[in-house]
Protein backbone atom coordinates (compact mmCIF):
# COMPACT_ATOMS: atom_id res chain seq x y z
CA UNK A 1 0.00 0.00 0.00
CA UNK A 2 2.90 2.04 1.24
CA UNK A 3 4.86 2.22 -2.76
CA UNK A 4 0.95 2.98 -4.48
CA UNK A 5 1.07 6.12 -1.74
CA UNK A 6 4.53 6.79 -3.06
CA UNK A 7 3.40 6.52 -6.79
CA UNK A 8 1.21 8.35 -6.22
CA UNK A 9 3.17 11.27 -4.56
CA UNK A 10 5.68 11.21 -7.43
CA UNK A 11 2.41 11.68 -9.85
CA UNK A 12 1.36 14.72 -7.66
CA UNK A 13 4.99 16.17 -7.18
CA UNK A 14 4.52 17.57 -10.97
CA UNK A 15 1.15 19.14 -10.32
CA UNK A 16 0.93 23.05 -9.13
CA UNK A 17 -2.62 23.08 -7.96
CA UNK A 18 -3.91 22.66 -4.44
CA UNK A 19 -4.44 18.82 -3.42
CA UNK A 20 0.06 18.52 -4.32
CA UNK A 21 -0.41 21.19 -1.49
CA UNK A 22 -3.35 19.35 1.10
CA UNK A 23 -0.69 16.26 0.13
CA UNK A 24 2.08 18.29 1.81
CA UNK A 25 0.28 19.40 4.85
CA UNK A 26 -1.32 16.00 5.64
CA UNK A 27 2.64 14.41 5.63
CA UNK A 28 3.24 17.00 8.07
CA UNK A 29 0.68 16.09 10.14
CA UNK A 30 1.72 14.56 13.57
CA UNK A 31 -0.66 11.27 12.70
CA UNK A 32 1.59 10.52 10.14
CA UNK A 33 4.89 11.03 12.13
CA UNK A 34 3.42 8.94 14.72
CA UNK A 35 2.04 6.21 12.29
CA UNK A 36 5.68 6.13 10.26
CA UNK A 37 7.10 5.55 13.99
CA UNK A 38 4.69 2.51 14.38
CA UNK A 39 5.53 0.95 11.11
CA UNK A 40 9.13 1.85 10.88
CA UNK A 41 10.02 -1.46 13.54
CA UNK A 42 7.77 -3.82 11.52
CA UNK A 43 9.65 -2.81 7.77
CA UNK A 44 13.06 -3.38 9.90
CA UNK A 45 12.19 -6.80 11.17
CA UNK A 46 10.76 -8.00 7.82
CA UNK A 47 13.74 -6.26 6.22
CA UNK A 48 16.34 -8.30 8.50
CA UNK A 49 14.10 -11.64 8.47
CA UNK A 50 14.06 -11.44 4.36
CA UNK A 51 18.26 -10.75 4.43
CA UNK A 52 18.97 -13.38 6.67
CA UNK A 53 16.54 -15.54 3.85
CA UNK A 54 18.86 -14.80 0.84
CA UNK A 55 21.38 -16.71 1.46
CA UNK A 56 19.44 -19.68 2.41
CA UNK A 57 17.38 -19.11 -0.73
CA UNK A 58 20.08 -18.09 -3.34
CA UNK A 59 23.21 -20.67 -3.20
CA UNK A 60 26.14 -19.93 -5.25
CA UNK A 61 28.49 -21.67 -6.28
CA UNK A 62 31.82 -20.86 -8.18
CA UNK A 63 33.18 -24.23 -9.74
CA UNK A 64 32.60 -27.26 -7.24
CA UNK A 65 32.52 -24.93 -4.10
CA UNK A 66 29.45 -23.08 -2.68
CA UNK A 67 30.09 -19.52 -1.31
CA UNK A 68 29.73 -19.36 1.87
CA UNK A 69 26.40 -18.29 3.43
CA UNK A 70 27.87 -15.44 5.62
CA UNK A 71 29.51 -14.33 3.27
CA UNK A 72 26.26 -13.75 1.19
CA UNK A 73 25.00 -12.27 3.97
CA UNK A 74 27.30 -10.17 4.43
CA UNK A 75 27.24 -8.89 0.87
CA UNK A 76 23.66 -8.14 1.04
CA UNK A 77 23.99 -6.24 4.88
CA UNK A 78 26.54 -4.44 3.20
CA UNK A 79 24.86 -3.26 0.29
CA UNK A 80 21.98 -1.68 2.21
CA UNK A 81 24.06 0.04 4.23
CA UNK A 82 25.80 1.30 1.26
CA UNK A 83 22.73 2.47 -0.75
CA UNK A 84 21.01 3.60 2.62
CA UNK A 85 24.21 6.31 3.21
CA UNK A 86 23.99 7.02 -1.11
CA UNK A 87 20.08 8.18 -0.13
CA UNK A 88 21.20 9.95 3.11
CA UNK A 89 23.47 11.88 1.11
CA UNK A 90 21.04 12.55 -2.03
CA UNK A 91 18.31 13.04 0.66
CA UNK A 92 20.71 15.65 3.29
CA UNK A 93 22.20 16.98 0.05
CA UNK A 94 25.70 16.88 1.40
Amino acid sequence: GYCLFLLFFILKIGDENESYNLLIIFLKSPLISVLHLISFPFILYHTITWFNLTPKIMVLQIGEEKVPKELIAGLVYISWGLLSLILIWLILGL
